[in-house]
């Protein structure tokens, strides 16, 4: 499986219990599609594909949008989340904070779709969950 032909199976399904899903390739180095979940589309998930798994991602927030005085207590309550929060989890890339999920390269369609309908709504959920934090 590649990229490309997720997107293609995204565009065949049309929708997944109820979610529509828009795919833009992003050339580069790295294969990555940028998925749009129709009722999340302020907060896409970007997703690869390598030789061992594949991996969702979506931006919550850069570094500069956190209030420097609740920096400290911002990373404590983002650790407390990761386990009640199913599938993703918080991580860090240079200046952004991002939510991820990883799956299996052998994951069924199904799966994929789940994986990326509910790292949106996780995303959703952190960011209304967190955002006495931010600027």
């Amino acid at each position: 499986m590649n990229t490309q032909d997720l997107a293609l199976r995204f565009s065949e399904v049309g929708n997944y219990e109820g979610y529509t899903f828009e795919c833009q390739p992003i050339p580069g180095e790295v294969e990555v599609l940028q998925i749009t979940v129709g009722d999340y589309e302020e907060i896409p998930c970007y997703l690869s594909i390598t030789d061992t798994q594949i991996l969702c991602i979506s931006y919550l927030w850069t570094e500069d949008e956190v209030k420097a005085k609740s920096r400290t207590e911002l990373l404590e309550e983002m650790l407390e989340l990761n386990i009640p929060i199913p599938l993703s989890a918080f991580s860090k890339i240079g200046e952004r904070y991002v939510m991820f999920g990883a799956l299996s390269i052998t994951s069924s369609f199904e799966d994929i779709c789940h994986e990326i309908t509910t790292l949106c709504e996780n995303a959703i959920e952190a960011i209304t969950a967190l955002e006495e934090f931010l600027d």
